[in-house]
């Protein structure tokens, strides 16, 4: 049986990737608006990458026979400043969901409970890759500036991603 304590954390893990592919949406949304139809397939691609993330904590809940809380998701930002500022705060999201993914290992350990440590090792492989592959495209980015061409090519690129 899990604690309360880590019950607790895991729902609201459920919630930050539930809200994670509302704010991938919502820039998949923005991308698509300004004709980056390749940018906006990644991040629809990453938002539903998200929420089967928060399915997997949920079944493990239930497996556990543990409880789930679905609590509100919080609207995700819609306005932002061009496709590098889009990417940094896809970066910076995903940081603070490795922060909360290793808080939920560190307390696993804390309670010594190795099934959740176990289930959770994926999530961090998971964040890793994650982190990994926007720190690529930031940097491509940022190489390129305001190269249309190269942006053309780089959208056409990220929307051959199947999932």
């Amino acid at each position: 049986m899990i604690s309360n304590t880590i019950n607790e954390i895991l729902n609201e893990q459920i919630n930050k990737e539930f809200y994670s592919g509302y704010l991938y949406l919502s820039m998949s949304a923005h991308l698509k608006e300004i004709g980056l139809n390749g940018f906006a397939k990644w991040t629809r691609i990453q938002a539903k990458e998200e929420v089967e993330h928060g399915l997997k904590i949920f079944d493990y809940l239930i497996n556990c026979n543990s409880f789930v809380t679905l609590k509100q998701i919080r609207m995700p930002e819609f306005e932002f400043e061009g496709i590098l500022s889009i990417f940094n705060h896809i970066y910076e999201h995903e940081k603070c969901i490795t922060k909360a993914i290793m808080t939920i290992a560190e307390k696993a350990d804390e309670e010594n409970d190795r099934t959740t440590l176990n289930f959770i090792d994926w999530f961090i492989a998971e964040q890793i890759e994650e982190e990994e592959a926007v720190k690529n495209i930031i940097k491509r980015l940022e190489l390129f500036g305001e190269d249309k061409v190269a942006l053309y090519l780089m959208d056409k690129e990220l929307g051959e991603r199947e999932n």
